[in-house]
C-alpha cells in the first residue's frame, strides 16, 4: 500500500529531469544553430557553405539516432540520452576549436557531433512514455516535446549576448554561442544521468533474447497500416518542416530583412513547433493518433499555401510569420501523432530500436530535403521551396489514404500487440 506514492514521486522526478534536460538541450541547439551558418560562411569564405553547417548537424542527428537507441536498449534511456548530450558537448567544443583555428572542415565535424543533441532531444519524447501511466503515453510524450519551447525560443535570443560575451573572453566572433551550448549540453547530460530509471525499462518486456536489426524491425513494422502511417508522418513531417525552415532565413536575408525580424520569425516558428504539443497529446489520447496526424496534414497544407504566396516587402512580413508558425504546428501534430503510432509498433527492446531507426531516417530524410531546398530556392524562389514541401506532404496523404481505406481489411492491432493511444479498432 505504501509503494504507490513512491512510484508517483519517482515518476515525477524522472519527468522533471527529462523536462529540465529538454530546456537546456533546446537552449544549446537553438543557440548554436542560429549562428552556425554565419560562422561557416566566415571560415569557408563563401555563402554556399552556410547551409552545410545545418546539413552537417541534421546528418549528425541521423547518424546518432540508431546507436543512441541501441545504447538505450542495452543500458536504459538515461545512458542513451546522456550519451547523446555528451557527444553534442564534444561537438560544440570542436566548433569552438575550429573558430580559433579557422578550419572549416573541423567545424563540419563538430556540427555532426552537435547534431547528437537533436537525436537525444527527439528520443526523450519516447523516454517520457516509459514513465507514463497507461493511457497517458501521448500526453507525457507531448509534455516533454513542449518543454523544448523554452530553450528553443530563448536560444536564438541569447545568441547575440553570448557572442558579445565570447568576444570579451577572447572567443572569435560569432562562435561565443557554442560555448553556451557546450555548458547547456553538459548540464543536461549530468541531470539526465542522475535521474531515476524508467518505471518499466525498455528491455524488461522482451519475449525472447533474439536480436533483430533496427532496419529489419522497420521493415516488419511497415507492414502494419497504422504503424506505416506513423513512420511516414514522423519522417515526412520532419523533412518538409526542416526543408522550408532552413531556407526561410536565407530567403528573408536576400530580401533585405534585418536579423531581428528573421530571429522573430524563427521564434514564432519554434513556438508553433512546441507550444501546442500538450494539446496534440491530449487529442491523441482521446481521439486517436491517426486523427492528430490528419490535423497535421491540414495545417501543413495551409502553411505551404500561406508561405508560397507571402509578400516579402515591408518591415514586418506578417504572412510569412504566420506561415512559419503553421509550419511548426503541422510538425508538432505529425510528430506526436506519428510517434504514438510508432511506439505501438513493437514492445520492449524492439520498440526502442524501432524508434531509433525511425528517428534516424527522419533526420537523414530532413537532411536530403534540406539539401534539395537550396538549389530549388535558387531556381524557383521561395514558392518552389514550399512546393517541394508539398510534394512530401502528398506522399504522406497517400499513405494516410491507404491506411484509412484499408481499415476494414488491415490488422486490428499493431505489431507489438499494444493498442494505439486513442485508437478504437474496427
Amino acid at each position: 500500500m505504501t509503494s504507490a506514492p513512491v512510484t508517483t514521486r519517482v515518476r515525477r522526478r524522472a519527468m522533471g529531469a527529462l523536462i529540465t534536460g529538454q530546456v537546456l538541450g533546446g537552449v544549446g541547439v537553438a543557440t548554436g544553430v542560429s549562428v552556425g551558418g554565419v560562422l561557416a560562411q566566415q571560415l569557408a569564405g563563401t555563402s554556399a557553405a552556410g547551409g552545410l553547417a545545418s546539413t552537417a548537424s541534421i546528418v549528425g542527428a541521423g547518424i546518432a539516432a540508431g546507436p543512441l537507441a541501441g545504447l538505450s536498449a542495452r543500458r536504459g534511456r538515461r545512458a542513451g540520452l546522456a550519451g547523446g548530450l555528451a557527444i553534442a558537448a564534444a561537438g560544440a567544443a570542436l566548433v569552438l576549436a575550429a573558430a580559433f583555428a579557422g578550419w572549416f572542415w573541423l567545424l563540419l565535424i563538430g556540427m555532426i557531433g552537435f547534431g547528437a543533441a537533436t537525436a537525444a532531444g527527439l528520443q526523450a519524447r519516447y523516454a517520457a512514455g516509459d514513465h507514463a501511466r497507461p493511457g497517458h503515453e501521448s500526453r507525457a510524450l507531448s509534455i516533454v516535446v513542449w518543454a523544448t519551447t523554452i530553450g528553443a525560443v530563448l536560444g536564438p535570443n541569447l545568441a547575440e549576448p553570448a557572442a558579445a560575451l565570447g568576444v570579451r573572453l577572447g572567443i572569435p566572433d560569432p562562435a561565443g554561442p557554442f560555448a553556451l551550448a557546450l555548458l547547456a549540453f553538459a548540464a543536461a547530460a549530468a541531470i539526465i544521468a542522475t535521474s531515476p530509471p524508467a518505471d518499466h525499462p525498455a528491455a524488461a518486456d522482451d519475449q525472447n533474447g533474439e536480436r533483430v536489426s533496427s532496419w529489419r524491425l522497420l521493415a516488419e513494422a511497415w507492414r502494419d497500416r497504422l504503424v506505416r502511417l506513423g513512420i511516414t508522418a514522423a519522417i515526412a513531417g520532419h523533412s518538409m518542416m526542416v526543408a522550408v525552415m532552413v531556407m526561410t532565413p536565407v530567403h528573408m536575408y536576400d530580401r533585405g530583412m534585418t536579423l531581428t525580424i528573421i530571429g522573430l520569425t524563427i521564434s514564432i516558428h519554434v513556438l508553433g513547433m512546441y507550444a501546442a504539443s500538450p494539446l496534440f497529446g491530449i487529442l491523441a489520447d482521446r481521439l486517436g493518433a491517426p486523427a492528430v496526424v490528419g490535423v497535421g496534414m491540414i495545417i501543413f497544407l495551409a502553411a505551404f499555401l500561406t508561405g508560397a504566396f507571402a509578400p516579402t516587402e515591408g518591415a514586418a512580413p506578417v504572412q510569412l510569420m504566420i506561415a512559419l508558425g503553421l509550419l511548426g504546428l503541422g510538425w508538432s501534430a505529425c510528430l506526436i501523432g506519428g510517434s504514438a503510432l510508432v511506439s505501438a509498433g513493437a514492445s520492449g527492446e524492439r520498440r526502442v530500436r524501432l524508434q531509433g531507426a525511425v528517428d534516424s531516417v527522419m533526420s537523414l530524410g530532413a537532411a536530403l530535403l534540406a539539401a534539395l531546398a537550396g538549389p530549388v530556392l535558387g531556381a524557383a524562389g521561395y514558392p518552389g521551396v514550399n512546393l517541394l514541401g508539398a510534394l512530401a506532404l502528398a506522399a504522406l496523404i497517400g499513405v494516410a489514404a491507404s491506411a484509412w481505406l484499408g481499415r476494414t481489411t488491415g490488422r486490428s492491432q499493431p505489431l507489438g500487440g499494444k493498442r494505439v493511444s486513442g485508437h478504437r479498432s474496427r
